[in-house]
């Protein structure tokens, strides 16, 4: 019987179909996972590193040999009243965006996470408000937590000149003692949400020190506010006051808004300065990126 020659190269064909189809498909998986990888570690644009090296990747150790150097995001995160919104600010930055702006530029990678500031707040509310889930997440992802609260408590967020007398030194202090307390909770269950954060508290200053009746006995409140705050951050790791009672003293004029109550953009400007000195993170290696 006479052999069919298309049967006879059905098996070569087959065979050779396979090992295309193989080979095709490696070749598909070596491009995929070619084009996963410049998604997963992008190079970026050189032209925002101005032809200088990228800063080294986490735990890599410098060339020399010397102690591995550990750059890490700072993921910046605000929270508290209308001076954490940064009310005031003609420029909308208030006083974390310029922070993080003065930390980038020292070579930090700096994001901001959230600004969770709320006019008119109290400590009371703020209390309530640290319950929040969606709060809780943004503290928990951050590592750099600013904090302003205080001044609504004290000074009902600068209506206490529309009294028809000014209140007296005795009078602003009577909401020290529970005021102080609640800031203690706040703090504790800010440390509570994430222990591992470094955490800022932005002490208060004497809006009305240019008004004769509210100079004396606001800066003695304001004083012993600032020394509560100091003795209870003094008792927490990863806790710092920043100071601004001293950089509006006797620049009011200068860095308060219009509102004669908030800073205006000198003045969140001026305690971003404050802030951006008081970061305790890694100092970035020298010719990373910015």
């Amino acid at each position: 019987m006479k052999k069919n020659k298309n049967l006879d190269s059905a098996p070569w064909i087959w065979r050779s179909v396979s090992t295309i189809s193989i080979l095709a498909t490696l070749l598909l998986l070596f491009g995929f996972g070619y084009a996963i990888k410049d998604v997963i570690y992008p190079k970026g644009d050189s032209k925002l590193n101005d032809g200088k090296q990228a800063a080294s990747p986490a735990n890599e150790a410098q060339n020399d040999g010397s102690k591995a150097i550990v750059e890490e995001k700072i993921r910046m995160a605000v929270i508290g009243d209308s001076l954490a919104r940064g009310t005031g600010d003609d420029e909308g930055l208030g006083f974390v965006r310029r922070a993080g702006n003065l930390l980038k530029d020292e070579g930090y990678d700096v994001q901001v996470l959230n600004n969770l500031g709320v006019n008119g707040l109290r400590t009371d509310a703020l209390l309530k408000k640290l319950d929040e889930q969606g709060v809780k997440y943004v503290l928990q992802q951050s590592n750099f937590i600013l904090l302003s609260i205080g001044a609504n408590d004290l000074f009902q967020g600068g209506q206490v000149l529309q009294g028809e007398d000014p209140p007296t030194a005795e009078k602003l202090a009577a909401a020290l003692p529970e005021t102080s307390k609640r800031l203690q909770e706040i703090l504790k269950k800010v440390k509570a949400i994430n222990p591992e954060a470094q955490i800022l508290y932005i002490g208060l200053y004497n809006p009305f020190g240019n008004v004769k009746e509210l100079e004396k006995p606001g800066n003695a409140v304001v004083a012993a506010w600032n020394e509560a705050a100091m003795s209870i951050l003094n008792n927490e790791d990863k806790m710092t006051l920043v100071p601004t009672f001293d950089l509006f003293e006797n620049h009011l004029d200068e860095y308060l808004s219009s509102d004669h109550f908030h800073p205006n953009a000198q003045g969140y400007q001026q305690m971003a300065v404050r802030i951006a000195q008081e970061y305790q993170g890694e100092k970035p290696a020298k010719g990373g990126s910015k």
